[in-house]
């Protein structure tokens, strides 16, 4: 368990700590044109591996996907430490990612295979989530930290220490339980390359639609996902060992589990998206301050998992928690669309406590439910499955959110834009830029501005406070959708069957 802890602690590091270090990847390595594509390279790896080495998990074992996994994990991110291009890099954070989910899919699996008894299991999560919820309190400063003191190179080069003692853990300890399938199995690899296409137009469609719209690159890759998909359909009909079992989607106890995902996903990565936005563009909290201020949200997701594996195995119906986790979780969106730049910051922290604790009801119990659900032949699969679509609900929610608040700052600032006319270069120079929300994280960006624009038709000061309320009233329009989201949730829950913990997988 401290073995696949620690595993959980390079995914959620590789999540918060890199992220710190991309202004330092792209100064030195001159690519900024690549800048989102080092993100999105570790996100196309893994949302393409977590199903399918979750599939080959409940086939051949999990023990040898973990290991490999992990080793593979290091050699990549010595790949991406030493990276001397920035395609280079680019390419190193793919294999990063294959590995990342790869590990996701096996290893969260093979607490069901450790842990029969789901009371065990709910127990035993713990470790996962206070891994998770260190290393995602700490990766943002501590990247900056090691970029500062090493270089951005350090912040790959972090992952060599907590793989290897993971791998070691893993190796030594991590019995080889015997596979839930038996007799001979035939490799689905048309269904593994259908499935990888359609993932990745989607993932790239996500990336891009926010920015350039519905352009005909992007109704080429909805395309390829629609058609990929529909082809992956055909072949899993046929399969004789499917690398995405098509009954898992016929029903609805099954379809539920994966939509609840998809909404716990899209609520966590738009919180940890967005909030930082709105503490800092919109209330002009400083970096250190909005840190702060956000901190209790991943730690609460920790204590909420302490606190959830207390009291879940005292509950007659163990379903009861998932309501009182969307609940917070609505009571945290709800809350932030009514904060302003005045809400106390211990106001906003309980907020975002909330917000985690709702999230440490959900995460772990999600998982727990679905395989008690799916039963043993089928849970790593359904494990992976779970954790894709929480990845997928992710994507889908920050570019919807994304996409929100960039067209309805832009509709407003662009109009208020139009009618100052009468203006030299550098103040039109400037205006442009105020057309982009950056600059209202940017300080002594958002400084030159108000000075530049002293004297335009409309003063700097007036125009980056309408800007600074454009940005809030955007991201609380966001934070608006995503409430109506988590209220379909709790509708949701109340399709989900009733849950023994007393019967083991």
């Amino acid at each position: 368990m401290i073995g696949i802890g620690l595993v959980n602690m390079l995914i959620a590091l590789d999540q918060t700590i890199v992220s710190t270090a991309l202004p330092s990847i792209v100064s030195e390595l001159n690519g900024f044109d690549y800048y989102a594509w080092i993100a999105v390279a570790y996100l196309l790896g893994s949302v393409v591996s977590v199903p399918v080495f979750g599939r080959l998990g409940d086939f051949f074992g999990r023990k040898p996907f973990v290991v490999t996994a992990i080793a593979l994990f290091i050699l990549a991110s010595i790949a991406c430490g030493l990276a001397p291009t920035i395609l280079t890099l680019v390419v190193a954070r793919a294999f990063q990612g294959i590995a990342g989910g790869m590990m996701v899919g096996t290893a969260f699996a093979s607490l069901a295979d450790l842990f029969p008894n789901p009371k065990e299991r709910l127990k035993w999560q713990v470790v996962l989530a206070g891994s998770y919820g260190i290393a995602t309190a700490a990766g943002p400063s501590l990247g900056g930290f090691l970029s500062e003191a090493w270089g951005w190179r350090s912040t790959f080069l972090i992952n060599l220490p907590i793989g290897l003692a993971g791998l070691y853990c893993v190796a030594r300890f991590l019995p080889r339980f015997p596979r839930a399938s038996t007799g001979p199995v035939k490799l689905d690899w048309l269904g593994v390359v259908l499935l990888g296409i359609s993932l990745c137009c989607l993932q790239v469609f996500v990336e891009s639609v926010p920015n350039a719209g519905l352009s005909r690159n992007n109704l080429l890759l909805i395309a390829g996902t629609v058609l990929a998909g529909a082809a992956l359909v055909l072949v899993e009909r046929r399969a004789a060992h499917p690398i995405l079992p098509l009954e898992l989607f016929a029903e609805r106890k099954y379809l539920v589990m994966f939509l609840l995902s998809v909404i716990c996903g899209a609520a966590m990565f738009s919180l940890i998206f967005y909030v930082p936005l709105l503490l800092q563009g919109g209330f002009f909290l400083s970096p250190r301050e909005a840190g702060l201020t956000v901190t209790p949200l991943p730690v609460s997701i920790a204590i909420g998992s302490i606190i959830n594996s207390k009291i879940i195995v005292n509950l007659k119906k163990p379903v009861s928690i998932l309501t009182a986790g969307y609940l917070l979780l609505l009571t945290c969106s709800a809350g932030l669309v009514f904060a302003d730049r005045d809400t106390p910051s211990i106001v906003l922290s309980a907020l975002l406590a909330s917000g985690g604790l709702g999230l440490g009801f959900l995460l772990n119990n999600l998982n727990v439910f679905g395989q008690q659900i799916v039963g043993r032949a089928r849970v790593g699969i359904f494990t992976a499955l779970l954790q894709s679509t929480r990845m997928i609900g992710g994507m889908l929610g920050t570019a919807a959110l994304g996409a929100l608040i960039t067209h309805g700052y832009a509709a407003k600032m662009g109009a208020l834009m139009a009618g100052i006319t009468s203006v030299t270069a550098t103040e039109k120079a400037w205006l442009t830029r105020l057309a982009d929300p950056q600059i209202l994280v940017d300080v002594p960006g958002r400084a030159a501005a108000q000075a530049a624009l002293a004297h335009a038709p409309l003063a700097g000061d007036f125009l980056i406070e309408t800007a600074r309320q454009t940005l809030v009233g955007s991201v609380h329009q966001g934070l608006m959708v995503l409430a109506v989201l988590i209220v379909v949730a709790l509708a949701l829950v109340r399709l989900v069957p009733d849950i023994t913990l007393n019967q083991k997988l």
